[in-house]
């Protein structure tokens, strides 16, 4: 699954000077997706929503008191039932009944068989309603093979497991096969899990479509099943919906639709058995939507289609998607030396849809600005997300799919490997834009602000550990997605690309259509290195990723070039802060180092304990030394003060000796180090000097990002003045150059990554008071003023001029841009306009906003919390996010899913300005007063944000003075 909260390259960079999702050395950067990443698994506790009254059997009973000795009060199933099929069939209906409730009603026969001897069913079940057999229970039950089943004694529903038990007279036979078969019915709720409802307007006609998101513990709110990754079957799937509808599943109908029950209005639709599969990655929708698919497609080939609302499939959104999923295909089928398993691929974009996307086998479910694309109206980030996010859901359709890890604890090798592996997929389908770059700051950076704190956790948890939905949803974290895709390039670097992809395809090969733990993937990468000796580790691929899995946080590499000594220690940012999870390895890890000496690689090195003194690591005269190549490595590096100050003369002298990726680093780094006390703030404002002559995106991307911090922490202070004045100064080359490089603004550079500093260089300069920008922006913003239906603002620009336009304007401005915003017809379009009326200086104003976040006909529930989040992202609008926050926190919370991503994101936008005292009694008051509502995913984010905030009070104390004589100094 993708992760839901996605800002585009334009917000992500304009947020850096101007707030919108701010991102710094202690906030981690929300910049790439929408990577899963909004998980919709909710409370375990939450009460279930009304259904439409049916013929039930006797009142359920529910588990009052959790006693473990009853197996029904243990969130984990039993192991002595597994099932192996199951046949489904679901008819929802579009229109409201008479109770004003959406509701489906279903039928479902499962078919299992027993492992060993029990005289209980259990089986999960959330929210729906059972009808009565003729005994009075809810379900009946037979044998396929063996004795003839016990008979039924009583059924009920357990609410706080979620499940459907059934007592039994007698005991099930150990190697039986048997069926059982219920009817229900359920609601068909507008709360983006399980078997929902999506709506939608069509110029004034309200629409609706059934939809699914059952990741991760969601199907069983749609039938009832072993709702757990490992209990894979094959499933049945058929849809009764109205005729004028079409009917989508994982697999291609067995034939045409059919009239059901000679009713024209309704039409039946029976899907082809899947493959073995787990029930989170079932998806079925009923919509009218419509497919952009190849005209000839080649015999053989799989079928690709990119469904849509039909307006969309006209204009040609979904033909970009069709362009490149074909090749991302191809590229994982050679990637993984494993034929795609499927005979189709569809992908769907979705109006409503809590996560970037969901990697549903066979019909892939994605947010509208992650699947669609129009050239007229997207900028190159919407069209970068596009492409990552297909190639993050399609590398899934293997690993993760065909193989599925076990339990949620080792979620990060599922979406750590996607989120690795995307990245080498977008770069097949758009070779020319180095992509693979991109990693460092989209995935690597981001989770270090995150996994330098105390209060982090390791990749892997305990399995015993995470049992509840809610223990579930907070493995949907950073961690597991960056800090995953992060440690495993590392791996696949230091083992070869060509040895990982031969350990990958043999792991894939073994475990086809089966379920496994990271111990497994290992145990083929072993196989590999020992197939070839050009391969030499110090230790097994166990013995050295267990310090990188079992163990949270990373190492600083400290190299005195003076002496060659070279040592290591777990890196917090607050140096001062107390680590009170244990480490079997102490918090040392078995390091991978390659360096350069002036330039030149030097041979690759093994950092296997606390310190040692080598050779390749002292220098004379003036020899530099650099470490961590291209940020190959999850780790960071500090050197003596002479080995950094050769490398500042060095980037001031000639940059281009040392690599792209590595100016980012000695910016990143550096600032880090500073902020957990280890060299003085001057160092990293220092390694900024350079950037007057920088002209490449991910330098001025490590030090705008690095810097936002320092903005965070002082735009209410008299030091951002100094500040935006040093900004200005070392911005105005990288303007002009860019004025000059596009024509006055009139033509975009080639390449993508100065597409992306080119609003870098229009979004600093602007936000640090450069009156040329200022002009530019206003001019553009009142020429589309003038005539509304010709925006002159080419996609890329549109972000940042917005947003500036709107920050510098008024109650005019801001109403034009609302306007526009509701009249968008395009999901990227409103994206813009949506965080840009984010911007305005006016309290009022942010404060209507805010309002109108709680209304779904102004904003769509599943824009709510990045709407809260850019607006906390203005200084202005800070306090206001703030406290709307808390007086609402139970509804937002209760409505609009405590268990998704982007309440983890929404913690971490309000408070990442937090640096007093008062803040800090503010926050700790806001965990108490809503310890009974609870903060779902957001409960390690809140943890992280009292660490942040007493972490800030502290550097603020300690730098201000510092920091502010040097930008006063420095900005003439």
């Amino acid at each position: 699954m993708a992760k839901g909260f996605y800002i585009s390259k334009g917000l992500g960079i304009l947020g850096i000077v101007l707030g919108v999702a701010a991102v710094c050395t202690i906030i981690a950067l929300s910049v790439v997706y929408a990577q899963e990443k909004n998980k919709n698994a909710e409370s375990a506790n939450q009460a279930p929503t009304s259904t439409a009254p049916t013929s039930t059997a006797p009142t359920s009973t529910a588990a009052t008191t959790l006693d473990q000795s009853k197996p029904w009060n243990r969130y984990r199933l039993p192991k002595a039932l597994v099932p192996e099929s199951y046949q489904v069939t679901l008819r929802p209906y579009l229109t409201v009944n008479e109770n004003g409730l959406y509701i489906f009603s279903g039928s479902s026969s499962v078919h299992f068989r027993c492992k060993e001897p029990t005289r209980i069913i259990i089986i999960h079940s959330k929210k729906l309603n059972y009808s009565a057999t003729t005994q009075g229970h809810k379900v009946s039950l037979r044998t396929l093979e063996g004795s003839k089943a016990p008979d039924i004694d009583t059924t009920e529903l357990v609410e706080p497991t979620e499940y459907l038990v059934v007592h039994l007279k007698g005991e099930l036979q150990v190697n039986g096969l048997y069926e059982m078969n219920t009817t229900f019915t359920g609601e068909l709720a507008d709360d983006l899990a399980g078997f929902y409802r999506s709506e939608y307007m069509d110029g004034n006609i309200k629409k609706v479509l059934a939809t699914t998101q059952m990741q991760s513990a969601d199907a069983r709110k749609s039938f009832p099943c072993f709702d757990e990754p490992a209990m894979k079957a094959r499933f049945n799937i058929t849809l009764i919906h109205p005729s004028n509808l079409t009917a989508l599943s994982n697999m291609l109908p067995k034939g045409p639709s059919v009239t059901y029950n000679g009713d024209p209005a309704w039409n039946i639709t029976e899907f082809h058995t899947t493959p073995v599969m787990s029930t989170y990655l079932l998806a079925y929708i009923v919509s009218e939507f419509t497919p952009t698919e190849e005209k000839n497609p080649s015999s053989g080939d799989v079928l690709i289609r990119i469904w849509s609302r039909p307006s969309a499939t006209n204009a040609g959104h979904g033909q970009y998607a069709l362009n490149v999923t074909g090749p991302i295909l191809r590229f994982f089928e050679q990637h993984y030396n494993t034929s795609y398993p499927l005979p189709k691929s569809d992908q769907i974009g979705l109006p409503d849809f809590n996560a970037g996307a969901m990697e549903n086998w066979g019909l892939v479910t994605y947010r509208e600005n992650s699947l669609l694309f129009d050239p007229a109206s997207s900028s190159s980030s919407n069209k970068e997300r596009v492409v990552t996010v297909i190639a993050h859901e399609l590398a899934h359709q293997w690993f993760g799919n065909l193989v599925t890890v076990a339990w949620w604890n080792d979620l990060w090798l599922n979406e750590g490997f996607a989120s690795y592996v995307e990245y080498l997929g977008a770069d097949h389908a758009e070779p020319n834009w180095n992509l693979k770059d991109l990693i460092v700051q989209n995935e690597l950076y981001r989770v270090m602000a995150v996994d330098a704190l105390a209060s982090s956790h390791p990749l892997s948890t305990p399995a015993e550990e995470v049992n509840t939905p809610a223990q579930i949803s907070e493995m949907f974290d950073s961690i597991s997605y960056s800090k995953g895709a992060s440690v495993l390039r590392m791996l696949s670097s230091f083992l070869s690309e060509e040895v990982f992809k031969e350990g990958l395809a043999s792991y894939l090969h073994a475990f086809a259509y089966n379920s496994t733990t990271y111990l497994d993937l290992w145990e083929h990468l072993q196989k590999a290195v020992n197939n070839h000796t050009s391969v030499n580790l110090p230790h097994p691929v166990r013995t050295i990723m267990d310090r990188w899995i079992l163990q949270m946080g990373f190492p600083v590499i400290t190299v005195d070039t003076k002496t060659g000594n070279i040592s290591q220690k777990h890196f917090l940012l607050d140096p001062e802060s107390t680590v009170t999870r244990p480490s079997e390895f102490n918090y040392l890890w078995i390091v991978h180092i390659s360096s350069l000496k002036n330039g030149n690689k030097q041979k690759d090195f093994w950092l296997e304990g606390a310190s040692t003194i080598h050779d390749q690591f002292k220098t004379t005269a003036n020899d530099w030394v650099l470490l961590n190549v291209n940020v190959t490595g999850y780790y960071q590096v500090n050197y003596d003060e002479e080995n950094w100050r050769r490398i500042q003369e060095q980037l001031q002298k000639d940059l281009s000796v040392i690599p792209v990726i590595n100016r980012a680093q000695v910016i990143h780094d550096a600032f880090d180090l500073a902020s957990a006390g280890m060299v003085s703030v001057i160092l990293p404002l220092n390694n900024t000097l350079f950037l007057s002559g920088e002209r490449e995106y991910l330098p001025w991307q490590a030090a705008l990002s690095s810097l936002s911090y320092f903005k965070l922490m002082f735009d209410r202070s008299e030091v951002y003045s100094s500040m935006q004045k040093y900004l200005k100064k070392q911005v105005t080359p990288l303007f002009s150059y860019f004025e000059t490089e596009t024509k006055n603004w009139t033509q975009r550079p080639d390449k993508l990554m100065d597409q992306y500093n080119e609003v870098n260089a229009i979004s600093t300069a602007c936000s640090s008071g450069l009156p040329a920008c200022e002009a530019l922006v206003s001019r553009l913003f009142s020429q589309w003023m003038a005539d509304p239906d010709n925006n002159p603002i080419h996609p890329n620009l549109r972000s940042t001029v917005y947003c500036n336009a709107i920050a510098q304007g008024g109650e005019e401005e801001w109403n034009f841009a609302w306007d526009q915003f509701r009249k968008a017809t395009l999901v990227n379009e409103a994206d813009k306009l949506r965080a840009a009326l984010a911007c305005s200086k006016q309290v009022w104003i942010l404060n209507r906003y805010l309002t109108y976040t709680l209304n779904p006909d102004f904003i769509r529930k599943q824009d709510a919390t990045s709407t809260i989040s850019s607006i906390a992202s203005n200084v202005i609008g800070q306090n206001l996010a703030w406290d709307f926050v808390q007086s609402n926190w139970k509804k937002l919370f209760n409505d609009y899913g405590g268990g998704s991503f982007s309440f983890s994101n929404l913690i971490q936008a309000v408070t990442r300005r937090f640096s007093t005292e008062h803040e800090l009694q503010q926050l700790e008051q806001f965990k108490k007063n809503n310890m009974d509502t609870g903060f779902g995913s957001a409960t390690r984010a809140l943890e992280q944000a009292l660490e942040k905030t007493k972490a800030n009070i502290k550097w603020v104390k300690d730098n201000k003075d510092a920091v502010h004589n040097w930008f006063t100094a420095n900005s003439n």
